[in-house]
């Protein structure tokens, strides 16, 4: 389902992908530099966790009273939920008048359906109070449209294969792209990343000056029965587990407090308790979440469980089998089941891999409308190639109730493989 702001934009702006500034430096000039008029903002880049990263900034400021203005992609029910102005979504109203504008000042002239919102986003931002702005890149990095203000920190989470028909399937120059935010003298802060990814954010930030604090160098991350602990020159901190499930987040988490550290730094008053606070507060749809409530879940036996996460790259189905490995640990544990869909830009195959160890069988779904994506027979193949036995369902509803029909309960069911998906079952079941 398409709200109706969200139709009529994408009418006007087709969703396409054109990486480039000039677009973006033009329209902003003639609406009076918005991007200028912001906050201390952390911009975020990377291909897995940023996400999670910018939620776990945003409950850790406003934990410690701060007013938080936040830019994601993309929304999983509506529009909206992109743009957070000082701690609230942006209303449709404001979001309608600000779009208006921005279409008025633009005229004709070429323009996407990314880099108009974006737009929107910084306009929105330039006019109302806050402390601090989060700002998540869409793609990339270097000539993303975000890409045009001057960051208190840039921060980069770790990168992966994803996007590789505009970012190219070379490990080093997705890295290049992703490390193109860092600006001169300007501090980053660097999670976890593969030796190449490293050599390549360092190589740049040598160019201009930029300080890099990174996990396993400048500060460490270490599990603890309890949580995690964090510990860097200035820094010695036992906190608690983060709200979010999923033994990735504790990195996530982790690159979190690093930034808080480098806001400490630029003076924002973050204290420990307000960081512990954020931790435990943090909210983030889709990400590992266990559905407790709604129509779909009413329509499990007792003792059944459902989750769902809209990762969809290799790396985000290594984190899932992580999971679905501590599942498996449990005392009794429950068989798990998966039900996915992909789009035809991602690699399902080396999504499903490191899950087909772990899952008894999978149910293959359609797609939302407007999105090119696999079918349900042809993302049965792609299970097929990884060992994992699926098959096609006509929808979400369908595929629960045939697991119900020829599988014993209790099950956990892990609906996964697309946050376009997961917004889908979220509004479903609703």
């Amino acid at each position: 389902m398409i709200d109706p702001l969200l139709e009529r934009v994408m009418r006007l702006h087709p969703k396409l992908i054109d990486l480039g500034l000039e677009r973006m430096e033009r329209l902003l000039m003639a609406l009076g530099s918005p991007e200028k008029k912001l906050p201390p903002i952390v911009h975020v880049a990377g291909t897995n966790g940023k996400g999670s990263l910018v939620a776990y900034l945003r409950a850790m400021a406003e934990a410690a009273g701060y007013r938080v203005h936040v830019y994601t992609s993309p929304h999983l029910v509506r529009f909206n939920e992109r743009i957070r102005v000082a701690g609230e979504l942006i209303d449709d109203g404001t979001l309608d008048e600000i779009l208006t504008e921005c279409e008025e000042a633009n005229g004709e002239r070429p323009i996407t359906f990314f880099e108009i919102t974006t737009v929107a986003a910084y306009l929105a931002f330039a006019r109302v109070p806050a402390d601090l702005a989060i700002v998540e890149v869409g793609m990339g990095g270097r000539y993303d449209a975000t890409n045009v203000i001057q960051p208190a920190v840039s921060a980069i989470t770790p990168i992966g294969y994803d996007h590789t028909g505009f970012l190219g399937d070379k490990l080093e120059g997705i890295a290049g792209e992703k490390a193109g935010i860092l600006k001169r003298a300007v501090p980053g802060v660097i999670g976890r990343q593969r030796d190449v990814s490293a050599g390549v954010i360092e190589a740049e930030a040598a160019k201009l000056a930029a300080p890099l604090f990174r996990m396993g160098r400048e500060w460490q991350v270490t599990p603890t029965a309890s949580g995690f602990r964090y510990q860097s020159d200035l820094l010695d901190l036992d906190l608690p587990a983060p709200a979010l499930a999923g033994a990735h987040q504790i990195d996530n988490a982790a690159t979190a407090v690093a930034c808080i550290e480098r806001l400490r730094a630029a003076r924002f008053r973050i204290d420990d308790k307000a960081i512990a606070k954020g931790l435990g507060s943090v909210d983030w749809p889709a990400r590992l979440q266990k559905l407790s409530r709604g129509p779909l879940v009413e329509q499990l036996p007792p003792g059944c469980e459902l989750w769902l996460d809209g990762g969809h790259n290799e790396d985000c189905g290594l984190a899932l089998a992580r999971m679905a490995g501590d599942w498996a640990k449990e005392p009794a544990p429950l068989p798990l089941y998966l039900v996915f869909g992909m789009l035809t830009t991602k690699d399902a195959s080396g999504f499903l891999r490191p899950l087909a160890r772990h899952a008894t069988a999978a149910r293959a779904v359609p797609f939302p409308a407007g999105h090119s994506a696999y079918t349900p027979a042809e993302a049965r193949a792609k299970a097929a190639e990884v060992g994992l036995d699926c098959a096609p369902s006509n929808d979400i509803g369908a595929a629960l109730e045939d697991l119900l029909a020829t599988q014993p309960a209790p099950m956990r069911i892990l609906i996964c493989g697309s946050l376009y998906l997961a917004g889908e079952v979220l509004a479903r079941n609703a």
